[in-house]
């Protein structure tokens, strides 16, 4: 037996079970099936009484005698049951299948202990096909029994949790020969890890609950620590391979812009993060850098002197959005900072008129063109720059790889990479995705902002909200009004925008009111925009469109009307439009009377912090990994035992660990760290390219 034999070699199990189990549980062969590990274990000592039952009883043992066996007819289905009594009370046993056989062999009248879930129906308990176990083959098994994730369909066919147990019993006899240490001596010594064999024997037969403990650590620990070696083995190959333009010069573009136009001073995380990237940039290395910061926290003026540093050099500059309206904020900001430089700015979209964009290709191929802002029309092959060194991508997560790698083929020497995200990731996902790229974190906010009052209100509030409008209206500030959807929806009870529209207009005849919603065509949106924010219209009643790219200082209120209605990340990247001038601003939180458990966190969380990774905590705990990383980055979340959310320290942990181990190793080419790269290459080969390490 190897850990590549199929499961239907393995002793009791055979084809036909073989076959059903690959198409439930995905589980081919012995290694698959090592690494099926039990949901939870239970104490085969502790046995429960039947009189202590209750409703949120799980899986339990009983002892006790059956008694009473009859076969029960109910229309064309027939049933098996028979009653079970201890010396507190008594409970149903049910067979919805069974043979002849079953009935003969059950032990009447004999003390036995019984496993299974409990149904309660009518505040009256039974038990679906439980597992019995003869009193007398029970006596000073002490063991914690291990519970695998199973399936309706399985214990119908017999496949139980004795079934499981069994095989894995058989599987683990063989561990000697299948499983060998992917550990140095020295990493065994400092963390004082069991062996990896009797790792695997404590993972499904603990011998007792410190040796489950010291399992359950060293696999949750081999996980993080190889996921990180890999990424650790692929930014040295990155950083080996990926020949970059260097930047040596800070010169007059650069020097000129910041002791004259620069707006504001710059924060002292504005300034390290500036730090970082020249330090990059100096390198004839590609930079490949993450940017984080939350809402108007400043990224965007460093992406500006990123690229004026650029132009310094004599290299060009893209910045790549996900959207129209983001590309178009980028632009409209980016040129009023210029305004009075000679740095040439063009914005290229899948709006841009056929005109515009011949004068855009050819500024661009004879250099004129220092910095383009765009969608995804910057990727087409027609778009050719003269010596492209930098390219900017925003909200990197709506990007596939593909694209991304379309980018930088836009010069023969790839150009410095800067990442940027305004969602910010939860730590522990930085570590963990984000291992091959250096990340950067603006985590203060511009002098003289204020921190935006968010407060949460229900419909009997609504007059008392439009009220407060109205004040900050005639203050001079504007208000957003944001709804979830476009069209009514199935659910009366959830405001839609149309009729939000009309009620925003009967409430507030005197002001004026535009809209802003997806389906409206790119002039539609540009012309409700430029109304709002010209300051011509008071009000814009607007769906999540402006969740990115609406930039109005002067906006000081909004109203998320059905705010349960959105996501966590989604309601604070809402906020972060209003909140962006000197003045006090505030997101008020429309919610209806009855919320989900996940609902009142939500909007709690929200009221009590402005801060993005708190917030984004919080978030991959309702949510999961997968869905804060994006699209592109959630199917890489398929750890068998780390938990992102709750093994923050292991992920520091083994991070740190790997750094020191390829500092001074970076081939693992040293004797000791042989076990280390064979096992690597073993078990990631042909996986990614970083893989094949010398």
């Amino acid at each position: 037996m190897t850990l590549e034999t199929s499961i239907e070699y393995v002793k009791g199990v055979g084809p036909e079970k073989a076959r059903l189990i690959r198409n439930v549980l995905g589980i081919s062969t012995v290694e698959d099936f090592l690494n099926f590990f039990p949901l939870r274990y239970l104490d085969k000592s502790k046995i429960h009484k039947i009189a202590q039952l209750h409703e949120a009883s799980t899986d339990v043992q009983l002892k006790g005698k059956i008694t009473n066996v009859q076969e029960i007819q109910t229309g064309k289905t027939k049933r098996l049951s028979a009653k079970f009594n201890d010396d507190t009370g008594t409970m149903d046993l049910v067979w919805f299948q069974y043979s002849k056989w079953m009935k003969e062999q059950l032990p009447i009248n004999k003390e036995i202990y019984i496993f299974g879930k409990i149904n309660v129906f009518n505040h009256q308990y039974s038990m679906p096909h439980p597992e019995i176990e003869i009193d007398e083959k029970k006596e000073g098994d002490n063991r914690l029994k291990p519970i695998y994730p199973s399936s309706e369909k399985l214990t119908k066919r017999g496949l139980n949790q004795k079934f499981f147990q069994n095989v894995l019993r058989n599987i683990c006899m063989e561990i000697p020969n299948l499983i060998q240490e992917n550990f140095p001596d020295y990493l065994m010594k400092a963390f004082k890890f069991l062996s990896r064999q009797h790792t695997y024997l404590n993972i499904h037969f603990p011998k007792d609950a410190e040796h489950f403990k010291k399992a359950d650590y060293r696999l949750r620990f081999e996980e993080s620590f190889f996921f990180q070696l890999g990424y650790g083995l692929k930014k040295i190959h990155h950083k080996s391979h990926a020949a970059g333009n260097p930047f040596p010069i800070v010169g007059d573009y650069f020097n000129d812009f910041y002791n004259h136009h620069l707006p504001f001073d710059l924060t002292g995380a504005q300034k390290r993060v500036l730090k970082e990237i020249r330090q990059d940039m100096k390198r004839p290395i590609q930079m490949n850098r993450l940017l984080q910061g939350d809402v108007g926290s400043g990224k965007t003026m460093v992406a500006l002197l990123t690229m004026l540093i650029a132009k310094d050099n004599g290299f060009q500059s893209c910045i790549m959005a996900p959207t129209e309206i983001l590309a178009q904020q980028h632009y409209n900001g980016i040129k009023e900072l210029l305004e009075n430089t000679e740095v040439n700015v063009k914005l290229l979209t899948g709006s841009t008129k056929k005109s515009d964009r011949k004068i855009i290709h050819e500024e661009l191929e004879n250099g004129e063109l220092s910095i383009l802002i765009g969608t995804h029309a910057v990727l087409e092959d027609k778009v050719k720059f003269k010596n492209l060194g930098l390219a900017i991508i925003d909200e990197q997560h709506r990007f596939g790889v593909a694209q991304r790698a379309k980018l930088w083929a836009k010069n023969k020497i790839p150009p410095h990479i800067l990442v940027m995200t305004a969602t910010p990731i939860p730590r522990t996902l930085a570590m963990s995705f984000y291992s091959d790229l250096d990340v950067s974190v603006i985590d203060e906010l511009p002098v003289g902002r204020k921190p935006i009052v968010t407060a949460h209100r229900r419909e009997k509030d609504r007059a008392y909200v439009y009220n407060f409008c109205r004040e900050e209206i005639q203050k001079g500030r504007q208000v957003y009004f944001v709804y979830p959807l476009i069209e009514e929806s199935e659910t009366l009870d959830y405001k839609n925008l149309m009729t939000g529209l009309e009620n925003v207009m009967d409430n507030f005849p005197r002001y004026n009111v535009t809209m802003l919603h997806g389906q409206m065509r790119p002039e539609e949106k540009d012309s409700a925009m430029s109304y709002f924010a010209s300051g011509k219209a008071e009000i814009m009643v607007a769906t999540t469109v402006i969740e990115v790219g609406v930039n109005v200082p002067n906006a000081s209120v909004m109203v998320i009307e059905s705010a349960e209605r959105f996501g966590l990340s989604q309601l604070h990247q809402l906020r972060g439009r209003v909140g962006r001038g000197a003045e006090q601003s505030y997101c008020i939180l429309m919610t209806s009377d009855k919320l989900s458990s996940d609902s009142r966190t939500r909007i709690k969380t929200m009221v009590e912090t402005n801060d993005g990774f708190k917030i984004s905590e919080v978030d991959m705990q309702l949510r999961g990994p997968g869905d804060i990383l994006g699209t592109q980055q959630s199917g890489v979340v398929d750890f068998k035992r780390l938990d992102l959310i709750n093994d923050s320290a292991i992920i520091k942990l083994t991070k740190n660990t790997v750094e020191k181990i390829l500092q001074t190793d970076p081939l693992l080419s040293n004797p000791d760290n042989q076990i280390l790269k064979n096992y690597y290459i073993q078990q990631y080969k042909g996986k990614n390219k970083w893989s094949k390490i010398s």
